[in-house]
């Protein structure tokens, strides 16, 4: 309770712009806060540590807030993992077709007394922790206290460049806060590998300087946080500068980099995998929770979420047969191999013998339209998310939901691990059995441990190549890349996962009509108005066809968004040229 105060000040203390209804317009005529240079502000550890939880709220998201989700479950819809489906309240399926006029999160670096009261972007943000980072060393603090917060600072900015870079690509660097005539605030854009060096850089000092513990346990930026990001990012980076044939060098730094990242989490020892996977998911309270490096609290009264919901009341998109089929079975080989699989014309026959993470991201029985109220589109609905003591009570209903959620756990830190090492080119047997085969051995899972068998995937002494692979993709990194999916599932990632890997075309409803398929029914067990609106791909049975489902075809532009067109002009408008993205 006591970190929710600490962040409501600190919303106070944030140089982003407040809104005219929370405040008042007196608040608006004031001096703006991010011109704080008192000397005794910065000289106390409490006041800077609260400034820093005004980052946290855009960072750490978690299940969101009310009925605005945050990246778990539906955070990003465009994938293989989802039936498509047309916009409407609960889906988003579609990419971004058209070039904004505004928006996008792209606005200039204008001091706030100069930016709109409702300006979030990248560079309001960038601008505060310039600011931040500016500001620590006013007080002269302690070598190691001022080395911390730097770190801090450094990591939320570095935080900040990446998903920046993530969105658009090349973007201008700023490593100051600025001031409205400064000659550099309609600067060029930078390529995307100076930035991310700067970025590097960041994190970099981050991890040496940052303490292993500081604030709330589990709930504060420390040391393990900054490791764990950097595997993300930097496995994120190298891996797209690779496969978008950017810079090959750069490519083999970063992925270094997520490594060694990844390792020095690994080697601390502090983490450990949780026996209970869909319970890091569900929980009331995930404090102690030996997986969980990070995570967001939720209290019923003050802090809610709707995420559960949709995994118990409410309708959903529905998992499409694409990513039912991905999971491997109980013997660890793939549907197209494995004598176990008892083929999925029930649902209960799709769950047989499978992954035990299946089971416990999958509900177990066919939820069809016009037969149940929070049924799924593809009649394949999720529960991973879903408490099941708490599904009847008042706080599993509408947006009262209290369960906690993860924002960064070990189990992609091993992940991460394991993909950069294949992606090296330096993936061991040891490499696998301290990172893909503990998640194997968690309880409820029991998959056997992956082999290397030369550079053929094996289990149980048996090498195996998925006939169902892409055949562009090795067949241990096709496993490795498996196993991400199936640990990963609905938590927000896959969306980059093929970007980064430049696989939007697995996202391609025409490429992969699986995306578009559900469960398989046979019309003679249902009523006619049980059927009504209910398309199937045969003629009295067959896998269900969405209702409301799209077609979606991808192209090369969709990788990263398109600039709003009003930045461009403005820059054009001060004598500067700001660039569109290729094929906007």
């Amino acid at each position: 309770m006591r970190l929710f105060k600490y962040i409501a000040l600190a919303s106070v203390l944030s140089l982003s712009s407040c809104s005219k209804d929370f405040l008042g317009d007196d608040f608006l005529t004031k001096d703006p806060l991010d011109q704080l240079t008192d000397p005794a502000f910065w000289s106390s550890e409490n006041n800077i540590r609260t400034y820093t939880y005004g980052f946290y709220n855009y960072y750490f998201k978690g299940y969101g807030s009310g009925w605005a989700w945050g990246d778990y479950f539906a955070g990003q819809f465009i994938n293989d993992d989802f039936s498509p489906q047309s916009p409407n309240e609960n889906v988003v399926t579609q990419f971004l077709i058209n070039v904004p006029t505004s928006g996008g999160g792209w606005s200039p670096a204008l001091p706030s007394s100069q930016t709109p009261t409702n300006a979030s972007s990248y560079y309001s943000r960038i601008r505060k922790a310039n600011h931040f980072i500016e500001s620590v060393p006013i007080a002269e603090l302690d070598e190691e206290v001022q080395n911390h917060w730097l770190g801090i600072g450094r990591f939320f900015r570095g935080l900040e460049y990446a998903n920046f870079v993530n969105t658009f690509g090349d973007v201008p660097y700023i490593d100051r806060v600025m001031q409205e005539d400064d000659p550099e605030l309609y600067k060029p854009r930078d390529s995307r590998v100076l930035v991310m060096d700067k970025v590097l850089e960041d994190f970099q000092f981050a991890a040496e300087h940052v303490r292993s513990s500081d604030g709330a346990a589990q709930q504060s930026v420390n040391k393990y946080v900054v490791l764990a990001y950097m595997s993300r990012v930097f496995l994120f980076e190298g891996t797209w500068l690779k496969y978008h044939d950017i810079n090959q060098d750069k490519a083999q730094e970063y992925l270094q980099a997520a490594k060694w990242a990844a390792d020095e989490v690994i080697k601390s020892g502090a983490f450990s995998i949780s026996d209970d996977y869909r319970a890091l998911f569900t929980s009331e309270s995930l404090k102690g929770n030996p997986e969980v490096i990070l995570f967001k609290e939720y209290v019923e009264g003050v802090m809610q979420h709707s995420l559960m919901s949709y995994n118990n009341l409410e309708p959903q998109a529905g998992i499409s047969k694409n990513a039912i089929d991905s999971y491997l079975l109980s013997d660890g080989l793939p549907t197209g191999i494995s004598p176990l699989y008892n083929g999925d014309k029930t649902v209960a026959d799709a769950l047989k013998n499978r992954d035990g993470r299946m089971g416990q991201t999958v509900a177990p029985g066919l939820r069809m339209m016009n037969t149940m109220s929070n049924y799924a589109f593809s009649g394949y609905a999720a529960h991973k998310f879903l408490n099941e003591e708490l599904k009847n009570e008042t706080v599993g209903s509408s947006s009262l939901n209290i369960t906690d959620a993860p924002i960064i756990r070990y189990g992609e830190v091993l992940l991460n691990y394991a993909e950069a090492s294949a992606e090296l080119g330096e993936l061991t047997q040891a490499d696998l059995d301290k990172s893909i085969n503990v998640l194997r051995k968690r309880q409820g899972v029991n998959l056997p441990a992956l082999q290397v068998a030369g550079n053929m995937p094996s289990v149980n002494g048996q090498t195996y190549d998925d006939p169902d692979r892409d055949a562009s993709v090795p067949s241990m990194l096709w496993e490795i890349r498996r196993e991400r999916r199936s640990e990963m599932m609905f938590e927000g990632l896959r969306l980059d996962d093929l970007r980064r890997w430049k696989k939007l075309e697995y996202a391609d409803t025409e490429k992969n009509p699986t995306i578009n398929r559900g469960a398989y029914i046979v019309k003679s067990d249902y009523t006619s108005g049980q059927l009504n609106g209910i398309t199937i791909d045969g003629n009295q049975e067959g896998y269900i066809i969405p209702s409301n489902s799209v077609k979606r075809t991808v192209e090369d532009k969709f990788y990263l968004d398109p600039l709003p067109l009003d930045q461009i002009s403005l820059y054009r408008n001060n004598g500067a040229e700001l660039t569109q993205n290729p094929g906007w």
